[in-house]
């Protein structure tokens, strides 16, 4: 390897002007809460920049106020060791603005500022994985893995005949076809809580199969490529952490139980 492989954008804004768990916390940007006494954001950037597959790094956030209530950010920024990017009404929405703006012509690499156990190993999965014709991959980890480690742990999953998966929250996008692929992510986006919806785009066939678990990940994303002309895959990520992101309380506590183990 001879550089980086690919860019990267930290989604870090929030749904709404206020949210629950930054609000119980008594601040105004989740993005900010302290995990272990680190800053959520803090540790996805810092996981970023130590990464030698990892170029230019853009946060999608409200910067100015970020960089407000944090010196340390206001400093990244500032030096240009991050980027800002103002965020859009939704996920997808900021996603296409920062391709519509990828100057270096390499892949995009996607995740969130509620994911810190963000760890280079995810990173190097998804990155060297990911089928070089690939319009989109999403990083994915199969249910059995995270029951395994956290059976107690509460995450919503895709029961598809192989296994169930719930996302990693680290997407890796390819121009040019990544445009159109964040056309599906807004799909997704709408019916995350209820997939059988975007399969029952794919015909009642497809639908019946994934109903009766007869359906693989790996055909409803072929069945889904064919469907919007590009192609979009999956990896699999065998680490429980890469299915962990703080959007409640709970997540935190395990979060910061699973950080003390480490000693992090």
């Amino acid at each position: 390897m001879t550089g980086p492989l690919c860019d990267a954008l930290v989604l870090a804004g929030q749904r709404g002007a206020v949210d629950p768990l930054a609000s119980a916390h008594g601040l105004a940007l989740k993005a900010l809460l302290p995990v272990a006494g680190t800053p959520m954001l803090h540790r996805v950037v810092a996981v970023l920049q130590a990464s030698p597959l990892v170029g230019r790094i853009t946060i999608a956030g409200d910067t100015a106020k970020l960089a407000a209530a944090d010196p340390r950010l206001a400093e990244m920024l500032d030096s240009g060791a991050v980027t800002g990017l103002p965020p859009e009404p939704g996920p997808s929405a900021s996603v296409a603005k920062a391709l519509a703006h990828q100057a270096s012509g390499r892949p995009l690499l996607v995740t969130t500022a509620d994911h810190p156990l963000l760890s280079a190993a995810m990173i190097e999965t998804l990155v060297t994985r990911a089928p070089a014709d690939a319009a989109a991959t999403a990083g994915v980890v199969p249910a059995s893995v995270i029951r395994k480690a956290y059976p107690d742990a509460l995450r919503t999953y895709w029961r598809f005949a192989d296994d169930g998966y719930s996302g990693a929250n680290l997407f890796l996008l390819r121009p040019p076809g990544a445009a159109t692929a964040v056309g599906v992510w807004q799909l997704i986006e709408r019916h995350r809580k209820r997939p059988w919806r975007i399969v029952a785009r794919l015909g009642p066939g497809l639908l019946v199969r994934f109903v009766l678990r007869r359906l693989t990940l790996y055909d409803a994303l072929l069945a889904l490529s064919k469907r919007v002309g590009v192609p979009l895959r999956a990896v699999a990520i065998h680490e429980a952490e890469a299915a962990i992101d703080v959007d409640k309380e709970a997540d935190l506590v395990l979060v910061e139980s699973i950080l003390r183990r480490r000693g992090a």
